[in-house]
């Protein structure tokens, strides 16, 4: 259970995808002009990791070598058909505000590279542990993303208001604010990491 733990934090932290990796980049970028936008492309691609590196991890000795890589995008595509589907029937207007930035999770380098690295290598056990990992890890980044670009935005969280709206910023809902907030999370996020790192050598 140990080794689970070790490889659940290294998904959040020492490999966290968007603020150490910076996989996944497009998504991250145009989905969290809203918490819940953030929040929700994080949980429908954690739901892709996780289920396609269990059947991947169950599969990986039957798969041959020469069409792995194909084979790993039809079960990772299976997935993200699922996630789709069931957002179209049960949350229609969450569905249409991400838009084309569901069906692209397939073709997302998170989960082929979680598929390749990972899953192909590993047990069932750890492999599910490392799709929550990085899933939780790619949610809180987004999540974080889309809560700072709403609330200084608009003033809002979670559609909350804290403030208001009239002394919010619109660039931050636009494209430039991505890059601005992202930007400024990534430096905080290393500089807490290295501040540990020292602690924890010391």
């Amino acid at each position: 259970m140990n080794k689970q733990c070790k490889i659940l934090l290294n998904g959040i932290l020492k490999e966290n995808p968007t603020f150490v990796l910076l996989l996944g980049m497009c998504p991250t970028l145009a989905t969290t002009s809203s918490a819940i936008n953030g929040m929700s492309m994080g949980l429908a691609t954690m739901f892709v990791l996780i289920c396609s590196n269990a059947v991947i991890s169950l599969l990986k000795n039957v798969i041959p070598d020469m069409v792995r890589i194909p084979s790993f995008i039809v079960v990772i595509a299976t997935f993200v058909t699922i996630i789709e589907m069931v957002m179209n029937a049960y949350v229609p207007a969450l569905a249409e505000s991400l838009g084309i930035f569901i069906p692209l999770i397939v073709v997302n380098c998170i989960v082929l590279g979680r598929a390749e690295s990972f899953a192909s290598k590993n047990g069932l056990l750890s492999s599910v542990f490392d799709g929550v990992g990085i899933g939780l890890g790619f949610t809180l980044a987004l999540t974080l993303l889309g809560a700072s670009r709403e609330l200084l935005g608009t003033g809002k969280i979670f559609s909350l208001s804290v403030y208001p709206e009239q002394y919010g910023s619109l660039i931050f809902v636009l494209a430039p604010g991505a890059f601005i907030v992202l930007g400024y999370l990534i430096a905080i996020f290393n500089k807490l990491q290295r501040k540990k790192e020292t602690i924890s050598s010391n």
